[in-house]
């Protein structure tokens, strides 16, 4: 994949950010702790108006669950206005990565999965963005593949901007947890499917990532491996077994998936570690270079922060030497 930057300047792939205000960034009202500071920055991903509205948008809400002033566990519901918050580091290595959390599809976690690593990306040199993507109870027209086209249209947005600032537009990675960890699977392995009619010039540039990190994902759609929540969420209760077919990312594998890395724990009482062997297997079927962490311990939903102590924080580290070693840095 090769971008030319002065000809996609030309064609106007640059357009999407010449837009007027965007969105603010889902926020609460407890302060944050000393020394945190949110980002200010954000990118709508829908400039012309957000594609298959429902007759009854949804409300935004955010919620804090975190009862420790030290802490900040945030997430955020009835997303309207899909857009990316934006992460940039002070000195840009050339990469970028698109982070999408997760919440098992009926909201999206802020901070563990989101904005602490969008924040350590930053400080490695690299620009991040995270990824506020609409979900599929919600009522859009788009059903289970909603998220999928904000997540193919952020990665489009994502190159045009590196075009214009003069970054590396094919080095854009992809990250998601659990449901999110979904969703990168699944842009991963429909990145060409057509979700949306185009809307400008950023849309004719692709949306495979260069790398994808799945962690913990969720990614069978047929019990006993589903996670059930996020099944019936995306799918429905009663969905045949052509629709879970048509949404596990392990069923969806081709050459031309992109390089993965997969971690998980044994341990993990939510999603099954299957989850991640399955689309193991599928990878090495396929022949697609695939690097694969399981742990004892960590449990589910650790992202960032919550694994500290445990054998599985450090997957971060292995990330980026994995990556590194895929030419992404």
């Amino acid at each position: 994949m090769q971008f030319d930057r002065r000809s996609a300047l030309l064609t106007g792939l640059a357009a999407p950010f010449a837009a007027s205000a965007q969105t603010a960034p889902p926020k609460s009202d407890k302060p944050l702790p000393a020394g945190l500071t949110d980002p200010t920055e954000t990118i709508d991903l829908w400039p012309k108006g957000v594609p298959g509205k429902p007759a009854t948008l949804p409300v935004e809400k955010v919620v804090e669950r975190s009862t420790d002033s030290a802490l900040t566990d945030r997430s955020v519901s009835g997303v309207a206005n899909p857009r990316l918050a934006v992460f940039r580091p002070r000195v840009a290595n050339g990469a970028s990565v698109l982070i999408m959390p997760g919440g098992g599809y009926v909201r999206i976690v802020l901070d563990h999965e989101g904005y602490a690593l969008g924040r350590w990306l930053a400080a490695q040199g690299f620009t991040a963005y995270v990824l506020f993507y609409r979900l599929p109870g919600d009522g859009w027209a788009a059903g289970p593949d909603v998220a999928l086209s904000d997540a193919q249209r952020a990665m489009r947005l994502i190159r045009a901007q590196a075009i214009r600032n003069g970054l590396d537009a094919e080095r854009v990675a992809a990250i998601g947890f659990s449901a999110g960890g979904h969703l990168c699977a699944d842009l991963a392995t429909r990145h060409a499917a057509k979700t949306y009619d185009p809307v400008d010039g950023a849309d004719k540039l692709s949306a495979r990532p260069f790398v994808a990190a799945p962690i913990y994902p969720v990614i069978s759609m047929t019990a006993p491996d589903a996670h059930m929540g996020s099944r019936e969420q995306l799918i429905g209760k009663d969905a045949s077994a052509a629709l879970e077919a048509a949404h596990s990312p392990h069923r969806n594998v081709t050459r031309a998936t992109p390089p993965c890395f997969l971690v998980h724990s044994e341990d993990d009482g939510t999603v099954p570690v299957e989850n991640s062997l399955l689309l193991r297997a599928a990878l090495k079927a396929a022949g697609v270079p695939v690097e694969t962490h399981l742990f004892t311990h960590g449990g589910h939903g650790y992202g960032m922060t919550k694994a500290s102590g445990k054998p599985a924080g450090v997957w971060p580290e292995l990330f980026l030497t994995w990556a590194r070693s895929q030419g992404f840095s």
